[in-house]
């Protein structure tokens, strides 16, 4: 699912992917996944036991693959995308309402840790199949975040990863009405980007997990 995020790595140069975990032995084992890649530079692997915002602050990754074990709160690094890999739905919803861009069955196939952080590069929201129905049912909105009903359907969109066009398309007006929403929808939720606004409409209930 695309949206809007930080300018991207260079396609010319491998993505450098922290990896982190509580666990020794898995960290051992998907960093050797992982160094198989030619696209990946692979840092780490570290543990979590001094928080994972401290870690990705020490090693500037462009990109953070955990597993497994539940991340805190990533508001003070939301510019870096984390994946994890979790061990079922629960965990999954756990990690995305604490800020995570992406979550990947954790006994899936590993061959697609490589291109899922290459996606969550280039903006898009990554979730295994058997997560997806974690986007898919609206809750009221909570404090003081009130959008109209116009407003929850483009946010929705978003989830989904459609561009200002695709969105027009889909509910059919025009660009230039498409782009005033989307405004609407990040100024409501005090977003500058369309990830930021997504997150935070999960973690205001506007979206539920």
């Amino acid at each position: 699912m695309q949206t809007d995020a930080s300018t991207p790595s260079s396609p010319f140069s491998p993505l450098r992917v922290l990896v982190a975990g509580a666990d020794p032995l898995a960290r051992r084992g998907l960093t050797q996944v992982l160094t198989g890649f030619d696209t990946l530079e692979v840092l780490g692997p570290v543990g979590l036991s001094g928080g994972l915002a401290s870690a990705i602050q020490l090693h500037r990754p462009d990109a953070v693959v955990v597993d497994p074990g539940d991340i805190g709160p990533l508001e003070a690094v939301a510019g870096v995308p984390v994946l994890v890999l979790a061990t079922d739905a629960e965990h999954a919803r756990r990690a995305l309402s604490s800020g995570a861009r992406g979550a990947l069955a954790r006994d899936g196939d590993p061959e697609r840790i490589a291109p899922a952080l290459a996606a969550m590069d280039h903006g898009m929201i990554v979730l295994d199949d058997r997560f997806v129905d974690l986007w898919r049912s609206p809750a009221p909105a909570e404090g003081d975040f009130t959008l109209t009903a116009r407003e929850f359907e483009v946010l929705t969109l978003l989830a989904e990863g459609l561009s200002n066009r695709e969105i027009a398309e889909r509910l059919e007006f025009s660009a230039h009405t498409a782009k005033f929403h989307v405004n609407a929808v990040l100024g409501k939720l005090d977003a500058t980007t369309r990830t930021e606004a997504v997150a935070r409409a999960v973690r205001h209930g506007l979206l539920r997990l």
